[in-house]
């Protein structure tokens, strides 16, 4: 069973009480709201949000003999208002958001999230979605593509990326996460402490998704339910989503409405990133309400 990052860290960070309305922004396969169930010892409310329908289905599963109640409701947390509005939540103790990709969107969705396999382009968090990574690639110009590369990627060879995506793709679309994949390899032709391949991925998948202006938009309104008291906890993975979470959080408490549980942010210890190589670059920032 996939054991969410810096888990620990999160639950007693947050110190959520019995009887508390909690926020799962990123519900995934259940695990952190599992572990938040059992910190509340059975009894409290977990409002369970995820984009994709699958994660709904396979954590509504995990999470059934849990205890808590758990209201599932799918929609991108950017949403997250209007969820509450539907399952009549008007305040919540605690949230968290875990910015990360599942083990099953690399491993399972299908959905080309991974270098590593050969799947359909498409990078969407769900299924029906408008813009996919296939689109970008096929038919946005080359400096555009670059800057994509650079500004949601931090990828340094982003123009050589962007001038060999241009010469593949006019001897064919580029149709497979594997076929971008070798196009990149070709490009940068060296290994680092990452793939090649990592920063370009990264890059569309946020694209994709709007994950920084969803992220914008859900913060403020989660701080907007939080009770005074309520901690509010994410996750991030790279430095510009940290950016975003760090700036909320240093305009929130500079305005006297929040306080930082912790003055900089968690890591990862040696032995979890040993266990599981993916979180090495997760950071974890918590905000309490004033």
């Amino acid at each position: 069973m996939h054991i969410p990052v810096l888990l620990q860290e999160v639950v007693s960070g947050l110190a959520v009480k019995r009887g508390a309305t909690v926020l799962d922004a990123t519900v995934g396969d259940g695990g952190m709201s599992e572990a938040l169930c059992a910190a509340m010892e059975g009894r409290g409310t977990i409002v369970c949000l995820d984009e994709d329908e699958e994660a709904i289905s396979r954590s509504r599963a995990r999470l059934t003999a849990c205890g808590c109640e758990f209201l599932f409701y799918r929609a991108n947390f950017r949403n997250l208002d209007d969820a509450f509005l539907a399952l009549g939540i008007l305040e919540i103790g605690a949230a968290v958001f875990d910015l990360g990709l599942s083990s099953f969107q690399l491993e399972e969705s299908g959905r080309g999230f991974s270098f590593q396999r050969d799947e359909p382009l498409l990078m969407t968090f769900h299924t029906g979605s408008g813009l996919t990574a296939q689109e970008i690639v096929n038919q946005w110009d080359e400096k555009r593509l670059a800057a994509v590369l650079r500004e949601c990627g931090e990828e340094r060879f982003a123009a050589r990326i962007a001038r060999k995506i241009i010469a593949a793709r006019h001897r064919g679309q580029i149709e497979t996460s594997g076929a971008l994949a070798e196009i990149i390899f070709r490009a940068v032709r060296r290994r680092g402490r990452i793939h090649p391949a990592t920063r370009t991925f990264q890059a569309l998948r946020i694209t994709v998704n709007d994950e920084p202006g969803a992220l914008k938009e859900a913060l403020p309104k989660c701080f907007s339910f939080l009770s005074r008291g309520g901690r509010m906890a994410v996750i991030s993975y790279h430095s510009g989503e940290d950016r975003l979470v760090k700036h909320f959080f240093r305009d929130t408490t500079r305005g006297g409405a929040g306080r930082l549980i912790f003055k900089k942010p968690v890591t990862p210890a040696q032995e979890e990133m040993r266990r599981n190589p993916r979180s090495r670059s997760a950071k974890l920032r918590i905000l309490e309400k004033l």
